[in-house]
């Protein structure tokens, strides 16, 4: 008995077909949106980058700062410290440092200077030590550090360095009065009077987005194969009259 041969045959299934058709523009669709919003974050740092030194505070401050914008700022520190509790680094109990911070020209900020941790001691605070000559610093604006959600705000009610669990924009303001809408992190440890400034990022940068487009690329390439192989059927003496 002679044994026919079995081959693949395109087979086309409308269904698979409409899937495909609908989910495939879709997915490169993604992809490309990805590209494109890579391309505006890129060109929106290199502006930012190229403005830190040239444009003045106290216009950054008028036209409306941006968070993740770099900054930089020749001024000296103020006198007045707060301790943001219940930070923690690798485990670590401690606090971040925010001290108020007067540019030469422009209204004063307050600088997150970083980590530092906590004394064994709940009573006794950490030794914060701050430069006072003037200083050239850089940062990136980021927003006052709010409390979550039913959180107690206890705070010291004298003295400096001031511990609290947060501190909103009002409260700094009965401190500073001239204070913007936006504080400063200091870029790294090596700024003057930082500490363990090791932030995440403020935004997403452009290498997040090329990263997501090629989810979507991958993802339409594998829709593509799947609804090439699955149109090809398998003919033979079984199958001869397979309509699906």
């Amino acid at each position: 008995m002679a044994v026919r041969s079995k081959t693949r045959k395109w087979h086309a299934d409308w269904r698979l077909l409409a899937f495909s058709g609908f989910f495939l523009p879709l997915l490169i669709g993604l992809g490309l949106w990805q590209l494109d919003r890579a391309e505006q974050k890129q060109t929106m740092l290199d502006r930012w980058q190229q403005q830190a030194r040239v444009v003045p505070w106290a216009e950054l401050v008028a036209d409306g700062l941006e968070h993740g914008r770099p900054v930089a700022l020749s001024g000296r520190y103020g006198s007045r410290t707060w301790l943001l509790d219940n930070r923690t680094r690798d485990g670590i109990p401690g606090y971040e440092v925010l001290t108020d911070f007067y540019p030469l020209a422009g209204p004063p900020v307050v600088l997150n200077r970083g980590w530092i941790a906590a004394p064994r001691q709940r009573d006794v605070l950490p030794d914060i030590t701050t430069p006072r000559e003037i200083l050239d610093i850089q940062g990136r604006i980021a927003a006052y550090p709010t409390p979550p959600v039913l959180s107690e705000n206890r705070e010291q009610s004298e003295g400096w360095p001031r511990r609290v669990q947060s501190l909103p924009r009002e409260q700094a303001k009965d401190v500073v009065p001239e204070l913007p809408g936006a504080i400063i992190r200091l870029s790294g440890k090596d700024q003057p009077g930082a500490f363990r400034a090791d932030w995440a990022p403020d935004m997403m940068g452009p290498q997040t987005h090329y990263g997501y487009a090629a989810q979507w690329f991958a993802l339409a390439a594998a829709l593509t194969i799947l609804t090439v192989v699955a149109s090809y059927r398998k003919t033979g003496a079984n199958n001869d009259n397979d309509n699906g």
